[in-house]
């Protein structure tokens, strides 16, 4: 087990989507029950300016925050400037989650063995640099390369910022700092779609990778400034191969995903990229299997308690990155909201899921971790069930109604389910199930704009009536809601644009009622499967998971 991984699931298991930071800021400790707890350990000294350089790390990891909503609301813009349909539109959010997810265990860690706030500095500058790159990028395809590049960057901030963690607070202060430092980035989360509607307003879709220079570089001096430098020479190394086999088979089953409606699903490249990545992930469970420390432990799946929480969190995951994919499309393009106006009707969302994360700890007190979760799911599906109403007619009154709803219910989901499944854990395998956690979520998400966009591009382009255009010209409707508009306004053709919004919302309530079941079933399954005498330890800083450890270790 890696010295990073130890920290971060000892810190409270956060990971790379800013919905998981609401769950650590809103202070929840979901527990099973445990022993009590044994008297703290010795921590290494506290080092004098340790909130200071919290601070530092905070913005550090701000960049992440704010990039995981902010490109959601560009997308609009790319699809017409950068001439990108909707398959290059779903690359563009997954070139850099594919990359994410697999380096992110691997940085960790090179950050123990190297140094963590050398290789997190590095890891900001790799993000500075790439984020330049984007803002003058006139490509689709270069684009991706770009956010491919940040992906990489990002697997080194996370992992080692909640690293250093440790070397800085003695153990009765880690949980708060770790609370500190998620509440940091959970505020990424709603500013991102205001922050990024104002720079559209005023300025070219580019300025939304611009806003993160001067956040890395006051960053990085805080960093240099104020935070020690901490390793642990004594990790064993990166396994390679298997970070190699993790990063082939996500993206050639992401790959195979997005171009299937484009290429055919028959197509001799979809069906070998499909296969490759069945053969790579089979050989990397294979490879994993038989390391004495492995990086990916999937043997932690067989706790049924953890398994059923770390489904409820993936599908949640999943599910929010569907939404946010599908959402500033149908805002602008369809209802015709400019890129602020859409920013801002997203915040229902955003509430919800922030309102539900503050209540959560005493409702999993009283109906205990499977009720919450269960009610969570169903929550979730009834607001995906009422957005797969959606008609072309309806306003956002309609919208803002259930994605209130579908913010409440991924709170009421999200917040127990993570500090269940880590609780759960005994002391000395937290790390690892953290990471593995973190891994699935990120996995997720990377599958989720690929499938459910796969899905909208399926259905839109079935229904989108493109007679009397130019090949040209029909080939560019195609591509994707935005652009099929701002064809229609160069044409001045209300009749494909009209037909354009009809074919879109019908891809977007097919989305929507997709999501809708799968949280349906997953809440049958987790109210029939998941052991129901998970408590909860309503003191939450002073828990301990089974096996000992101290109060510097709790789940926040």
């Amino acid at each position: 087990m890696t010295s990073s991984s130890h920290s971060i699931g000892r810190t409270g298991g956060t990971g790379g989507t800013t919905t998981a930071t609401a769950t650590a800021a809103a202070g929840t400790a979901a527990v099973a029950p445990v022993p009590p707890p044994t008297p703290p350990t010795a921590g290494p000294p506290a080092v004098p300016r340790r909130w200071w350089a919290l601070g530092a790390i905070c913005l550090s990891v701000l960049v992440l925050g704010f990039d995981g909503t902010i490109l959601n609301v560009a997308l609009p813009d790319m699809a017409v400037q950068l001439h990108a349909g909707t398959n290059q539109l779903q690359w563009i959010v997954d070139a850099y989650l594919v990359v994410f997810a697999a380096a992110m265990l691997p940085a960790g860690l090179l950050g123990d063995r190297f140094g963590r706030r050398r290789l997190l500095i590095a890891g900001l500058t790799l993000f500075g640099a790439a984020s330049l790159v984007g803002t003058l990028t006139d490509s689709a395809a270069t684009l991706i390369a770009v956010r491919a590049v940040m992906g990489l960057g990002a697997a080194f901030i996370m992992p080692l910022g909640m690293s250093i963690i440790p070397s800085l607070f003695p153990p009765a202060e880690r949980a708060r700092a770790v609370a500190v430092m998620t509440a940091g980035m959970a505020v990424g989360m709603p500013l991102g779609p205001i922050l990024g509607g104002l720079l559209l307003t005023h300025f070219w879709w580019g300025s939304i990778f611009l806003i993160n220079i001067p956040l890395i570089a006051v960053g990085i001096v805080a960093l240099l400034l104020l935070v020690p430098e901490s390793r642990n020479p004594a990790v064993p190394r990166v396994d390679a191969p298997s970070a190699v086999l993790g990063v082939g088979g996500l993206a050639a089953l992401t790959y195979g995903i997005i171009q299937g409606p484009t290429d055919g699903w028959g197509s001799a490249q979809v069906v070998g990229s499909l296969v490759a990545a069945v053969l790579l992930l089979a050989g990397l469970v294979l490879r994993e299997r038989t390391q004495s420390d492995p990086m990916l432990d999937l043997t932690l799946l067989r706790n049924p308690v953890y398994r059923w929480n770390t489904l409820a969190t993936v599908l949640i995951t999943f599910v929010l990155m569907g939404a946010l994919f599908v959402l500033p499309q149908y805002l602008q393009s369809v209802l015709g909201y400019s890129a602020l106006g859409t920013g801002v009707r997203l915040m229902p969302l955003m509430g919800g899921l922030l309102v539900a994360a503050r209540i959560s700890e005493r409702l999993v007190a009283r109906f205990a971790v499977r009720g919450v979760v269960t009610g969570g799911l169903l929550l979730v599906a009834a607001a995906m069930f009422l957005g797969s109403r959606t008609g072309l007619g309806d306003g956002y009154g309609w919208t803002a109604l259930w994605l209130s709803i579908l913010g409440l219910g991924m709170g009421f989901t999200m917040v127990p389910a993570m500090g269940a499944a880590m609780a759960v854990l005994p002391a000395e395998r937290a790390g690892v199930g953290s990471g593995l956690l973190q891994t699935l979520r990120q996995c997720a998400s990377a599958i989720g704009v690929a499938l459910l966009g796969s899905l909208l591009l399926s259905s839109y382009t079935d229904r989108l009536h493109t007679g009397g255009l130019s090949a040209a010209a029909a080939h560019t409707a195609r591509g994707s809601v935005s652009a099929a508009q701002a064809v229609a306004e160069q044409l001045h053709d209300t009749a494909l644009a009209a037909s354009a919004h009809s074919a879109f919302v019908h891809g977007m309530t097919m989305v929507l009622l997709i999501c809708g079941i799968a949280a349906a079933l997953s809440a049958l399954l987790i109210a029939v499967r998941m052991p129901g005498d998970t408590a909860h330890d309503s003191h939450g800083s002073e828990s301990v998971a089974p096996g000992g450890g101290d109060p510097g270790e709790s789940v926040a």
